[in-house]
């Protein structure tokens, strides 16, 4: 009987990655959104690696879970067993990646969005989708920018524009003091807000006790192009402020753009930059 050929390209797009100690040892790479696992779900993990690997699960730089030491023969076994109990397999190759997020305003005092609801979206309509090359999410609740937007083919991150309510304010200079931009300057009872230095993390409405700051607008900034690896680069902002409707309306446009005009191997910025920051802007936002 003929020994059986592995494809290692079809493996790999399931999530399977290829160990170093023998051709037939696997390490399984699982679809986490946004770094969120149940208890059912860590469960399920533990008990798959102690019965089919050597009970290790390894965390990584991208929220991701694999599992490693899997024999090819129990790979099938091991995933129908871990999918029954809510864990699914992820993705590697040319396609769109695991989704990360930050935790955003179900969790963080500074959240401004729902990053881990906008990361599950994009999960859901994107995962795994064929591309030239990989495609890599990241949604950030605020421009602290802990999921690092900006490092991402598409970063998505929640801002919010204030608005100064001069007849409820004191000048007690809280806002100022709190602003990490120096936006905001109080003297002599007046108050100078600069809007090119604001970077829209709303401190200065959320620390104010005489509700002198409104939102003025609030939504989703994106940022396009970025990657790190042997040749990173900073993702450029393209949009600012956009409720949810005109951001998915982008982020297919993006994906759009790259399919047609990417080499094949190539990363979103690579092929931006190629192509023109502005044509890409025109066909995203046109």
């Amino acid at each position: 009987m003929a020994e059986k050929t592995i494809n290692y390209n079809r493996l790999k797009q399931g999530g399977f990655l290829r160990q170093r100690q023998q051709e037939d040892l696997f390490s399984i790479r699982l679809r986490i959104v946004g770094g969120q696992l149940n208890a059912e779900q860590l469960r399920a993990l533990a008990d798959a690696s102690e019965k089919y690997g050597r009970g290790e699960v390894h965390i990584t730089a991208r929220q991701g879970l694999e599992i490693s030491y899997i024999p090819f023969e129990d790979a099938d076994t091991l995933l129908d067993e871990l999918e029954e109990r809510g864990v699914r397999q992820g993705t590697c190759g040319p396609r769109v990646r695991g989704i990360v997020a930050c935790q955003g305003n179900r969790i963080c005092p500074r959240g401004l969005i729902d990053s881990e609801d906008i990361a599950k979206k994009i999960d859901d309509r994107y995962f795994a989708r064929e591309l030239p090359g990989k495609f890599k999410f990241g949604v950030t609740g605020c421009p602290a920018s802990c999921m690092k937007a900006q490092e991402n083919d598409l970063g998505v991150m929640g801002g919010l524009e204030p608005e100064w309510v001069e007849d409820n304010c004191n000048y007690c200079t809280l806002c100022q003091t709190a602003c990490p931009a120096d936006a905001i300057r109080v003297e002599n009872k007046t108050l100078h807000y600069d809007r090119e230095k604001c970077i829209l993390c709303g401190q200065c409405r959320m620390i104010c006790p005489k509700d002198a700051w409104a939102i003025s607008k609030e939504g989703y900034t994106v940022y396009v192009g970025g990657k790190v690896g042997r040749y990173p680069r900073f993702g450029v902002k393209l949009v600012e402020l956009i409720d949810e409707e005109t951001l998915f309306n982008v982020i297919e446009r993006s994906l759009e753009f790259f399919n047609n005009e990417a080499d094949p191997g190539e990363r979103f910025g690579d092929t931006i930059q190629r192509v023109g920051f502005e044509e890409f802007k025109t066909f995203v936002l046109e």
